[in-house]
């Protein structure tokens, strides 16, 4: 019985080390790296528009999160905090967007209720922009994992920080953007 148990424990065994190996082999942009530009379909406070990265650093750091889905448990607790923060945020000159692989009608919903009007989120159903910033999550890579970035003026990444915890992400960015705002003009 013994004999016949091993080679399910061995495959096992075989898949977890595959499951880690992909969860590792998953990288997202670095610090110094070049953050690609992108317009999406956005919502702030239920309007819908088109945003695009390449007008907003201009104006200062821009806090860019990625987070799996609207309206569930993690992603509610992330936007009301980033609520929350935004005021803090404009003091440095920094704004705040949100993307997820949600669509955008109901990402009109979430810009108002969870959001709270306070900053934009934008729709990337085909994943275009979570895949270019090596945002998917692992194993499911259309749909976004829970990463922030701070991206500078000048278009380079300063922070990034990945967790599927959303409680740091705020703290994290805001410090980036405070150590940002300490050495620059905002």
């Amino acid at each position: 019985m013994k004999r016949k148990l091993m080679p399910a424990v061995l495959a096992a065994a075989v898949s977890v080390a595959c499951a880690a190996y992909s969860l590792a082999a998953h990288a997202t942009l670095k610090p110094g790296d070049t953050a690609p530009p992108f317009t999406a379909q956005a919502s702030l406070g239920g309007k819908t528009y088109t945003y695009s990265l390449a007008d907003e650093p201009k104006k200062g750091p821009v806090v860019l999160y990625f987070y799996p889905a609207a309206f569930t448990k993690g992603c509610t607790i992330e936007a009301h905090e980033f609520a929350e923060a935004v005021d803090e945020y404009k003091k440095y000159g920094a704004t705040v967007i949100g993307v997820s692989h949600d669509n955008i009608d109901t990402l009109k919903k979430f810009s108002v209720s969870e959001c709270r009007s306070k900053f934009p989120v934008a729709a990337d159903a085909q994943s275009k922009v979570i895949g270019a910033y090596d945002a998917g999550m692992p194993m499911h890579s259309s749909m976004a994992n829970r990463v922030s970035y701070v991206i500078a003026p000048d278009g380079k990444i300063i922070y990034e920080y990945t967790s599927l915890w959303p409680e740091k992400h705020v703290e994290n960015t805001l410090k980036a953007v405070k150590d940002w705002a300490a050495t620059h003009k905002p």
